[in-house]
């Protein structure tokens, strides 16, 4: 049995038809095109699909499809505003965060998460946020570093505010 269902994703609706067993990561990929969302292990251990439902990390690949109607999905794509990098993907760039590419949406998406909550984190909360999410390239610490940078100065707080 198929289900037509809604999906908000980075603030536009997309009308899908989908098996109930079909995950998010799937759709958003494969329907939707929206290809920034990594499919790494599919079993949730990686971090690569993550993405936010209702401003919380989810890992995609463990979400059904239908499960995600009615909720406000962001995935690497939306962070972007008007051509212009999110503070956190900027950073990322600035810091050499990024090697291959793989884990970087769903790290950034992670630290956006926590940002968004507490935009003035401890070393210990931001690896505590990070924790989910491998890296096989980077060793962590220019990820740290652009995550520190982005607390420190005070992005993530104004543009929550706006």
């Amino acid at each position: 049995m198929l289900h037509e269902i809604e999906l908000q994703v980075n603030g536009e609706p997309y009308q899908v038809t989908v098996k109930p067993t079909e995950s998010l990561l799937h759709v958003i990929r494969e329907r939707l095109g929206l290809i920034g969302t990594k499919n790494g292990c599919s079993v949730g251990e990686c971090g690569a699909c993550t993405i936010l439902i209702d401003g919380m990390p989810v890992r995609s690949c463990l979400v059904l499809a239908v499960a995600a109607r009615g909720k406000r999905i962001t995935t690497i794509e939306g962070l972007a505003r008007g051509g212009e990098l999110h503070p956190l993907q900027k950073a990322f760039v600035d810091y050499g965060a990024i090697q291959c590419g793989f884990c970087t949406p769903g790290m950034i998406l992670s630290a956006c998460a926590l940002l968004s909550e507490n935009p003035t984190p401890n070393e210990e909360e931001i690896k505590e946020a990070l924790a989910g999410n491998l890296c096989r390239c980077t060793g962590y610490t220019k990820i740290l570093e652009a995550v520190k940078a982005v607390a420190r100065s005070g992005q993530m707080a104004r543009r929550v505010r706006k």
